[in-house]
């Protein structure tokens, strides 16, 4: 059976059988269309029939992968049961894969996941009348917008933004590069820190490339990331624990959950995975471009 067919035929089975709303059917397809993702990018493409409880374990490790949080993970594994017990009762298949299924116990503790009113709130907390403020609230809505590894943003560099067709250069682990899409809101930030602030600053030689600099002109460290979210977070009074990395998370939650395709945003998280690196060096710029445009918030 195709995916689609498969697919369709549960939706009419929720809708009539068990009498759920539009908003649960529809989330019930989402979480039922990211298993097909993952299925379609397998050596061997898997139909829904042919799915193993091994494959439902891979997928699950692979959403994880993505960072997202245990009550989206959960509310997935519920839609994946949902789903076998209707192919059984439909005699599509003779037993059911997801029934010995349980949530991974991940071993390192994943970082909070931000709302987006909790980073709205993090970054209208920034002091923007000085000339380090217009450089901290760049650095978060780079952060969250490109869902950048700290690492990556120390070293980001001038020559690596192509703002006027909205995508940076980023250079990730193992020297690898990727093109990220960039929103409205980061390019606003970013403009005002590089055309009215930094443009004053006396730059160390060696460091005229880099973006984000310090008042002696000199790169900023990691420690100094660190240290700034945790002065902001502390200044908002938000209970949970915040890092650079958090804002990556939060990036990738919220497309993800907003439904945006799972290859798309580990493109552009720079994840590798040895079941999807192949597919993800294929996708075109424009694709992810209008990925991060329909699904992130700031864009």
């Amino acid at each position: 059976m195709e995916w689609s067919s498969a697919i369709k035929g549960f939706q009419a089975y929720l809708k009539l059988e068990k009498s759920l709303a539009d908003n649960s059917v529809e989330s019930y397809t989402r979480d039922i269309e990211k298993l097909s993702q993952f299925s379609d990018i397998q050596a061997e493409k898997l139909k829904p029939e042919s799915i193993t409880l091994n494959n439902l374990r891979q997928f699950i490790a692979w959403i994880n992968e993505l960072g997202m949080i245990p009550s989206t993970q959960a509310r997935i594994l519920s839609g994946i049961k949902a789903f076998y017990k209707y192919l059984l009762m439909e005699d599509v298949i003779k037993n059911d894969p997801s029934e010995l299924l349980e949530s991974p116990r991940i071993q390192r503790k994943l970082p909070d996941t931000l709302s987006y009113g909790d980073i709205n709130k993090l970054i209208a907390a920034i002091d923007v009348s000085k000339p380090e403020g217009a450089r901290n609230k760049a650095i978060l809505e780079t952060l969250y917008g490109c869902g950048l590894r700290v690492s990556e943003l120390t070293e980001l560099k001038l020559s690596n933004l192509y703002l006027d067709i909205e995508f940076i250069k980023v250079t990730g682990k193992g020297n690898k590069e990727r093109l990220v899409p960039i929103g409205t809101a980061a390019i606003k930030a970013l403009k005002v820190w590089i055309e009215n602030v930094r443009v004053h600053i006396a730059v160390k030689r060696g460091e005229e490339d880099i973006v984000f600099l310090n008042r002696r002109g000199a790169r900023l460290s990691r420690v100094y990331i660190f240290l700034m979210i945790k002065d902001l977070v502390k200044l908002t009074g938000l209970k949970i624990k915040v890092s650079p990395h958090t804002f990556r998370h939060s990036f990738a939650t919220h497309l993800v959950e907003g439904g945006a395709d799972l290859r798309a945003v580990q493109e552009m998280l720079g994840h590798e995975s040895i079941t999807t690196t192949e597919i993800y060096t294929h996708l075109d710029r424009e694709y992810l471009k209008s990925t991060i445009s329909q699904f992130h918030p700031r864009s």
